[in-house]
């Protein structure tokens, strides 16, 4: 799990001062780069392998609203599983007090630079999740 902390700039925000619906899932992008930086992994390593990780499935639950000058924080957790894909779920936080401003999921699947969808994961990915003590599912 990482948390990251974002400031609510000026260009995020609605002419109501809110922060604009599409902008929470750039948050939750930039929790997963955070996760990948922290966890010695990033969108290059993937494709140095050989392989792009499209999202296919993307869900975000508004609770409550952001506004120009807020800080935000978002905690980023993988979930494991037994199929070729990386899932995060995440919990947008609204400043000191913590209250919980938005919810979600990402769902990203391994293909190959021709765009073939792989059933098994890389075996790079796999050594990745083992030294990072990330798996979770019974093989």
């Amino acid at each position: 799990m990482t948390k990251t902390t974002v400031k609510v700039r000026f260009s995020e925000v609605d002419l109501m001062g809110i922060v604009w619906h599409g902008q929470y899932i750039k948050y939750f992008e930039d929790g997963r780069e955070d996760f990948g930086n922290k966890f010695g992994i990033n969108y290059l390593d993937f494709n140095k392998n050989d392989f792009v990780v499209p999202i296919v499935k993307i869900e975000c639950n508004y609770k409550k609203p952001l506004v120009y000058g807020d800080t935000v924080m978002v905690e980023t957790r993988f979930i494991d599983c037994d199929a070729a894909k990386l899932i995060f779920n995440y919990t947008l936080y609204k400043g000191i007090n913590h209250e919980i401003i938005a919810t979600g999921l990402s769902t990203q699947v391994f293909m190959s630079l021709q765009h073939e969808l792989l059933l098994n994961f890389p075996p790079f990915f796999l050594e990745w999740k083992k030294k990072n003590g990330l798996i979770t599912s019974s093989r």
